[in-house]
């Protein structure tokens, strides 16, 4: 019972922090997963991890639905991209050693915290598209703001194929990486590109955790565990929406740079047996 109730609080803490930052949790809940159940294989935690993912951000997308900062369009276009990349990462999962797995997944948590820290953009989307076409939003949410932006949607898709894959591949929902490309390379406003993440990687994680339950990833007790911490994420969501509201921009990317700096410095640790 004790073991039960800790798996729902990490799950609320999940579904809070990955919502607010639209990154869907799995960065946070990835780390921990590996830390709890060293025994147990990179396949079934990924597919735990995913599918925690897919619920939480089931349930944050309805909440930002609401707020009206989901770029729908986008999104979807975003989403056909990432599924065939989040198809083949869950199928390639079973492929990676543990101990090289966990070296791979501190790695690129940490070079996407130092991005993000010091990557500064260089200009607006217009002047480094090169002269191919772009794509241009005016979207209006419910508390009346105007987000105008536009971007190159052939480059936002070309990312979202390569977010898919790596995401399914290391159970970490993509938006540690989607949230990151979106305000930096594609110009998103920061709280329409957390909104539109999480739309992205409720289609996305919802077909990677389906071929991992095609492929019989939830063996090892991953079921159970998916259901409490499936439970704190659909609660934990909702608040993070909620605080999502009321938090500026910069500081949501500063979260999230540290949140990842954090976990992958802990994982490589423990990969490299320090």
């Amino acid at each position: 019972m004790e073991h039960s109730l800790w798996l729902i609080a990490l799950g609320i803490v999940v579904g809070t922090l990955g919502t607010l930052i639209g990154a869907g949790g799995g960065f946070v809940l990835m780390p921990v997963l590996l830390l709890l159940y060293p025994g147990s294989s990179p396949e079934t935690l990924t597919a735990v991890s995913l599918a925690v993912v897919f619920l939480n951000t089931a349930s944050g997308s309805m909440a930002y639905a609401r707020t009206r900062r989901i770029d729908y369009r986008s999104g979807l276009l975003f989403a056909a991209a990432a599924v065939p990349g989040a198809i083949a990462g869950a199928l390639t999962t079973d492929l990676i050693p543990r101990r090289p797995f966990n070296a791979v997944f501190g790695v690129v948590m940490i070079a996407a915290s130092l991005y993000l820290v010091l990557h500064r953009a260089s200009g607006p989307a217009s002047a480094r598209a090169g002269g191919r076409r772009l794509t241009m939003r005016v979207l209006r949410d419910s508390y009346g703001i105007e987000h105008r932006y536009t971007f190159s949607t052939r480059l936002g898709m070309s990312i979202s194929l390569f977010v898919g894959y790596l995401s399914s591949l290391l159970g970490i929902g993509g938006g540690i990486i989607h949230v990151p490309a979106l305000v930096r390379l594609l110009d998103f406003p920061v709280h329409i590109a957390t909104a539109t993440s999480h739309f992205i990687l409720a289609i996305m994680a919802l077909a990677g955790t389906i071929v991992h339950i095609a492929a019989g990833s939830f063996s090892e007790g991953g079921v159970h565990r998916t259901l409490l911490l499936g439970a704190g994420a659909l609660v934990g969501a909702q608040a993070g929406a909620a605080l999502a509201a009321r938090v500026h921009g910069k500081w949501i990317i500063r979260a999230l740079a540290a949140a990842l700096a954090l976990a992958g410095i802990r994982i490589l640790v423990m990969a490299l047996g320090l």
